[in-house]
C-alpha cells in the first residue's frame, strides 16, 4: 500500500525527500547519481533498503552511512561564565586556523572531533553561559558534521520544500492555508472533487494523499495540458492515478452551453504544445517532416554483379518496390499512431465531460494564479447543493470581488473570506520564544457552501444574465412587502 506503514523501506526509483535542519530537497532515488544538497555531494547507493526517517552521515568519497547514536557526553558539570557582556567577537578567539580545519578534514576526522578541537581551541568558550556554549556546539556541528536525513514525502513535507524553495511556483501558498483547504473542503476518500490549481501539482497531490485512492478527481487545466511536477514527488502508485481525469478551461463554456463536442478538439496544436516545451520548440510535425526530408532521397538499390543485364534490371525493380512499400507501411504506422493517440485523448476527455455534466461534484477546490470570479461562476454549476467550495488567492482583493458577486448571484451560503496566521515557536528549558523571522502571508481563502439556486434567478453565468437579474431580484423583495 501507498506509504508501506511506518517501517517503509527506501527502494531505487523512489521519490524521496533529503532533509536537513529545517531544510528540504526532493530527489529520485537512482544510484549512480550525484546528489548535491547543502553544499555536500554524496550517493545515494548506500541509502537503499534503509528505512525511511534514517539520519545518514556523509563519509569520504561521498558514501553514507547510518549515524551511530551517540550518547551526549555532558554529565560533567561544564565550565559557564555567568553572562556574555565581556566576549568581543574579535574573530580572534580561535586558534586554530582555516588551514588546520582543512588539515583535520583532509585526515579524515570525524566532525564531531573537530567541533571537540574547535572547543578545546577556543578562548572564549569557558566565559560562555551554558546557553550560548550549546548555541556554538550546535552552529559547529552544522558546519561540521554532514548529517542528512531521508524522509518519505508527504503534503507537509513537500509544501514546506516548496513554499521555501520556490515559493512563487505555489502561488506563494502557505502549508497552514493548504491545510485549511483541506480541511474546509471536506476532503476524504470517496469524494468526486474538481481542482483548479496552478501550484505545480501541490494542491492536487494534497487532495491525492487525502482520498488515499477511492473516489475521483477531475483537474480542470488552463492551455496545453495540466502540470503535475509536485505531484509526481509524492510518489503515489499507480492505482491513485486511475480515477484522476482532467479538463481544459477552455471548453467549460462550450460544455454549459451544450455546444461542447470532441470532434473540435485540437489534438494536434495541444499535443505539440507540449512537444515544444519538451523538445528545443520543434514540433512533432516539423519533426517528422525533417526526418522525411533527410531520408528522402531513395538510396539508390545496390547493384548486383550479375552475368546478364536482364537479372539486373529485375533486382533493382524488386528492391525499388520493397523499399517504398516498408516507406508507405512506415507512414501509415505513424499516422495510425497518432489517431491510436488522438483518439485516445477524445476518449479522456469524453469521459471527463461525462462525469462533469452530472453536476454532482462533492466540492471545488480552486488554487490558481487567475481571477477566481469568472472561474468559480462557472465551476459552481458542476457542484451538488451543500457541497463546501474553496479557492485560494495570493491576494485578497480578487476574493473580495468574488465574494460580492456570489452573493449577488445567490446559490451560495456560509460565505467567508479569511487569512490565517501562523509564527513558529522556539521550544527550549528556559528559552522558549517566538522565532525572529515569520512569515508575511500565506495568502487568503474564500470557503462557502453550495445551495440549490432559486429557479427564479438565472443559472448561467453570463453578464446579460447578471444584469438581468438584479432588478428582478429587487422587485420579488417589493412584492414581498405589503403582505
Amino acid at each position: 500500500g501507498h506509504g508501506g506503514g511506518p517501517s517503509a523501506r527506501i527502494r531505487e526509483g523512489d521519490c524521496a525527500v533529503l532533509k536537513r535542519d529545517e531544510v528540504f530537497k526532493a530527489v529520485s532515488v537512482l544510484p549512480p547519481r550525484k546528489i548535491i544538497f547543502e553544499k555536500q555531494w554524496f550517493y545515494l547507493d548506500n541509502a537503499i533498503g534503509h528505512i525511511y526517517g534514517t539520519t545518514f552521515e556523509v563519509t569520504s568519497g561521498g558514501n553514507l552511512q547510518p549515524k551511530q547514536e551517540v550518547e551526549e557526553t555532558s554529565t560533567e558539570t561544564k565550565e559557564a561564565g555567568t553572562d556574555n557582556r565581556n566576549i568581543v567577537d574579535d574573530g580572534k578567539s580561535q586558534k586554530l586556523t582555516h588551514d588546520d580545519i582543512k588539515a583535520l578534514k583532509d585526515k579524515g576526522i570525524k566532525g564531531q572531533e573537530i567541533v571537540q578541537q574547535l572547543i578545546e581551541n577556543s578562548t572564549t568558550f569557558r566565559d560562555k553561559t551554558e546557553f550560548a556554549q550549546d548555541k556554538y556546539i550546535k552552529k559547529k556541528k552544522k558546519k561540521y558534521e554532514a548529517v542528512i536525513t531521508i524522509v518519505k514525502p508527504s503534503t507537509r513535507i513537500l509544501s514546506t520544500m516548496y513554499y521555501a524553495r520556490e515559493p512563487g511556483k505555489i502561488n506563494h501558498l502557505r502549508y497552514d492555508t493548504l491545510a485549511q483547504m483541506l480541511t474546509l473542503g471536506n476532503i476524504h476518500a470517496g469524494n468526486k472533487m474538481i481542482v483548479v490549481e496552478t501550484c505545480a501539482g501541490l494542491v492536487l497531490g494534497a487532495v491525492m494523499e487525502r482520498m488515499g485512492g477511492y473516489g475521483s478527481i477531475i483537474q480542470m487545466y488552463p492551455g496545453g495540458g495540466p502540470v503535475r511536477a509536485a505531484t509526481s514527488c509524492f510518489g503515489f502508485p499507480k492505482p491513485f492515478f486511475d480515477n484522476l481525469h482532467e479538463f481544459p478551461l477552455s471548453k467549460v463554456q462550450s460544455l454549459l452551453s451544450g455546444t461542447f463536442s470532441t470532434e473540435t478538439l485540437p489534438a494536434e496544436p495541444e499535443e505539440n504544445a507540449l512537444v515544444e516545451e519538451e523538445s528545443n520548440g520543434l514540433s512533432e510535425e516539423k519533426q517528422s517532416s525533417l526526418q522525411e526530408a533527410e531520408e528522402d532521397p531513395a538510396p539508390e538499390a545496390p547493384m548486383d554483379i550479375n552475368p546478364t543485364e536482364e537479372q539486373d534490371t529485375m533486382d533493382i525493380s524488386a528492391e525499388d518496390v520493397e523499399f517504398k512499400e516498408n516507406k508507405e507501411k512506415e507512414n501509415k504506422e505513424n499516422v495510425r499512431e497518432k489517431q491510436m493517440k488522438q483518439w485516445e485523448r477524445r476518449k479522456k476527455l469524453k469521459e471527463a465531460a461525462a462525469l462533469l455534466r452530472e453536476k454532482n461534484a462533492d466540492g471545488l477546490i480552486v488554487a490558481s494564479k487567475f481571477h477566481p470570479t469568472p472561474l468559480l461562476l462557472s465551476l459552481l454549476e458542476f457542484v451538488a447543493p451543500s457541497r463546501p467550495f474553496v479557492v485560494y488567492c495570493q491576494y485578497k482583493e480578487p476574493l473580495l470581488e468574488c465574494y460580492t458577486k456570489l452573493r449577488e448571484r445567490g446559490g451560495v451560503i456560509n460565505l467567508k473570506l479569511s487569512e490565517t496566521w501562523l509564527r513558529n515557536y522556539q521550544v527550549l528549558p528556559d528559552r522558549s520564544h517566538p522565532k525572529l523571522t515569520m512569515s508575511g502571508g500565506g495568502g487568503y481563502l474564500l470557503s462557502g457552501i453550495t445551495v440549490v439556486l432559486e429557479k427564479g434567478k438565472s443559472d448561467s453565468s453570463n453578464s446579460e444574465a447578471l444584469k438581468m437579474e438584479e432588478p428582478s431580484s429587487k422587485r420579488c423583495k417589493l412584492q414581498d412587502l405589503p403582505c
